[in-house]
């Protein structure tokens, strides 16, 4: 039996100060891949406590803890406007709509500082 491995998304980071993505991770899926819809990730906190490893060494406990993020395209693609906005605001964001109004000020403003550094 010949099964593919199914591909697994790698969290990346820039190293670099002035890099395209501003410090936000990002993943690079294959070409005929989609973004995944949700992602799991587990988050590992030390306990501040030890025991004994295979060899003796002391080696941390750790406790982990699964979360998952959503792939807000997908939610926003799928759910009514009312639920998404409801899902937005849960996490500390504005709704749909007054984020679009405000990133088209912020697209105002830099149009018009651009038109003031030609002038």
């Amino acid at each position: 039996m010949n099964e593919e491995r199914q591909w697994v998304p790698e969290i990346c980071y820039e190293e670099v100060e002035d890099g395209l993505t501003s410090h936000i991770p990002f993943i690079e899926p294959p070409n005929d891949v989609a973004m995944p819809k949700i992602l799991f990730i587990f988050e590992s906190r030390s306990t501040g406590e030890t025991e004994p490893g295979l060899d003796g060494e002391e080696v941390p406990i750790v406790e982990l803890n699964l979360h998952q993020y959503a792939n807000m395209n997908s939610l926003r693609d799928q759910l009514p406007q009312g639920i998404y906005d409801i899902i937005r605001l849960a996490l500390g964001l504005e709704s749909l709509a007054t984020a679009v109004e405000g990133g088209k000020k912020i697209t105002e403003n830099i149009r018009a500082k651009l038109n003031d550094d030609v002038e």
